[in-house]
């Protein structure tokens, strides 16, 4: 029986195009508010005995996370054989430890109420600290989907003769992926002469004078960091930069901020729902699903 795909709303998009490659159908939701503010939620399709997949990216979560459980829960009271979520974006990955006491750890009390909810997930890239895996908080079969080949891909086609540039220590691996031996790539340092005093230089910064700086990044929330570094390529000489991030999230005025700094051009995937969406990772996250149905349905 072909899977059916239950978008949340706002992810129909996203859902008719994964439905599209694997050979599933989209049903319908139905989620509203009542006057007090509570959820309603309706299944407008019968799912007695299939394989139901929900598709809600959880960006803004704490809006969302109450109607993608009572979907999850009426499907399963329903008879649904097994629940899945397609969340490009995993949200509540930053509190993966009590830094003072009395505070929640948030990451893995979201990742339990998911897994309570769903028997397998599906995401992008989540934004693991000190985590080493993201099975290690949830408890559920997972597929990670992993953006920097495509993100590399569309660096190559739309950015003449790229340099990549990580903001600081932390980014190096990201940007390693993304280069993977194709394109070059520096990360800039920090030389902190007070708690004011923040110098950043560039690497053999005259080598890269004829090079189009594309900054790159998992997540782009408030931008501060794209924002400082583009500040930092500008006045050292080089060409107005690339901004390049897989999850854009770019809350209040990040993007205006981002481009109003001097960035040429910001391009995120469509894990979010954004004007800057120029990656499309549906064919990526629809082999994930694809292979995680039919494992368990043959």
């Amino acid at each position: 029986m072909r899977p059916l795909l239950l978008p949340l709303p706002g992810n129909e998009g996203a859902a008719e195009g994964i439905a599209a490659r694997v050979d599933g159908e989209c049903g319908r939701l139905t989620v509203r508010r009542f006057p007090d503010g509570e959820s309603y939620v309706r299944l407008d399709a019968a799912v007695d005995g299939r394989s139901i997949v929900l598709v809600c990216t959880l960006d803004r979560p704490d809006q969302k996370l109450l109607p993608l459980l009572f979907a999850a829960a009426a499907a399963r009271e329903l008879g649904a054989a097994r629940i899945g979520l397609v969340a490009p974006y995993l949200a509540y990955m930053r509190q993966d430890r009590r830094f003072e006491e009395g505070e929640a750890v948030t990451s893995r009390h979201f990742a339990s109420l998911i897994s309570n909810g769903v028997d397998w997930l599906v995401t992008v890239d989540p934004h693991l600290h000190r985590i080493s895996s993201l099975g290690d908080v949830y408890p559920i079969e997972v597929r990670v989907v992993r953006a920097a080949s495509r993100v590399a891909e569309w660096i190559a086609a739309n950015v003449e003769r790229p340099l990549l540039v990580g903001p600081d220590a932390e980014s190096v691996q990201w940007v390693r992926a993304v280069a993977a031996g194709s394109s070059p790539y520096i990360v800039l340092t920090k030389v902190r002469r007070g708690d004011r005093d923040v110098e950043v230089s560039v690497p053999e910064v005259g080598r890269w004078s004829d090079h189009t700086p594309v900054l790159v990044d998992d997540i782009v929330s408030t931008a501060r960091t794209m924002i400082e570094t583009v500040g930092h390529l500008r006045r050292a000489g080089l060409r107005p930069p690339v901004c390049v991030g897989v999850h854009a999230i770019l809350a209040g005025s990040a993007y205006q901020d981002l481009l109003a700094a001097g960035a040429a051009l910001v391009a995120t995937s469509n894990t979010i729902p954004h004007a800057s969406n120029a990656i499309d990772l549906t064919e990526a996250i629809a082999e994930a699903v694809r292979d995680i149905v039919t494992l368990r349905e043959s």
